[in-house]
């Protein structure tokens, strides 16, 4: 009996560090919303283009007032000329939609203590890497990958200058948020984050128009028919000739930006001691 007390005993106090630490970490899930910011639209965040988003999160509390989180997140981006008030957008009647995967290493910097107020305000920066593939539909409506295509001239020997860009780039989450504990296992977060970027080909638009020939020439008509929209206006809208070599197709000077903005709801391991906003019992006691 003294056996099975002493293993029990011996047991539990090697279990009580790790269910001390597990607590330390909470797991979750994000739903929410995500936007475009680049070439295809004239406001930073044009929410006509608003399109749903999801992810998968897990955090691990430093210490009172600063959190660390992994996310995996998927999200679209779309944008289009034709909602664009300038005429000149209009005239290039230019589109794109992408899917973003993206993973990031985040701080969450937390203004109160989240156990023991049960709520608080935070900010949060980090940085992140995301995979994109930019398409557009042609005009027969099928959905058209773009990048093959090197719409600006990209790995073409005339322009030695553009390469193909690269589909998985970085970008530097950052926002703001507020959570609440609902009991001692779970949270409850709503927050808008931002996140600029290092490419400037999230909408497969950045520099000048090629030529017209060379770029037939080397990529085929789909290419050329991609690269420049303003052909197929109808109604209203008077159609366009493909633009000279040179011309201004984007602008390279800022790079594009994507945005997740939503709901987190996380999971405490090792659960609690009940009570909203109580601080947990496995934390080291008060000497007096």
């Amino acid at each position: 009996m003294k056996l099975r007390k002493f293993t029990g005993t011996l047991l539990l106090s090697m279990a009580l560090p790790i269910f001390s630490f597990a607590q330390d970490w909470h797991i979750g899930a994000f739903a929410g919303i995500s936007n475009y910011s680049g070439d295809l639209v004239q406001q930073k965040v044009d929410m006509r283009y608003t399109r749903p988003a999801l992810g998968l999160l897990v955090r691990k509390d430093i210490n009172p007032y600063l959190t660390l989180r992994a996310g995996f997140t998927w999200g679209i981006a779309t944008g289009a000329d034709s909602t664009n008030a300038s005429d000149a957008l209009k005239a290039r009647n230019l589109s794109f939609k992408s899917n973003i995967f993206e993973g990031s290493l985040i701080a969450e910097v937390n203004f109160l203590d989240l156990d023991e107020k049960g709520f608080t305000p935070y900010v949060f920066i980090g940085v992140g890497g995301f995979g994109f593939d930019p398409t557009a539909k042609d005009i027969s409506g099928n959905r058209v990958r773009l990048r093959p295509l090197g719409t600006e001239g990209q790995g073409l020997p005339q322009y030695p200058q553009r390469q193909p860009y690269d589909l998985f780039a970085f970008s530097f989450p950052m926002g703001a948020g507020f959570k609440a504990m609902l009991n001692d296992n779970w949270t409850l977060g709503f927050e808008i984050g931002l996140r600029p970027t290092t490419t400037d080909y999230l909408d497969d638009v950045s520099t000048n128009y090629v030529d017209q020939n060379t770029l037939l020439a080397y990529r085929g008509q789909k290419a050329v028919d991609m690269a420049f929209r303003g052909d197929e206006l109808t109604g209203k809208q008077t159609p366009g000739v493909y633009p000279s070599d040179g011309s201004q197709r984007g602008s390279a000077k800022h790079k594009d930006w994507y945005a997740f903005s939503g709901i987190t709801i996380t999971y405490r391991l090792g659960g609690g001691s009940g009570g909203w906003g109580k601080v947990k019992a496995t934390r080291c006691p008060v000497r007096l």
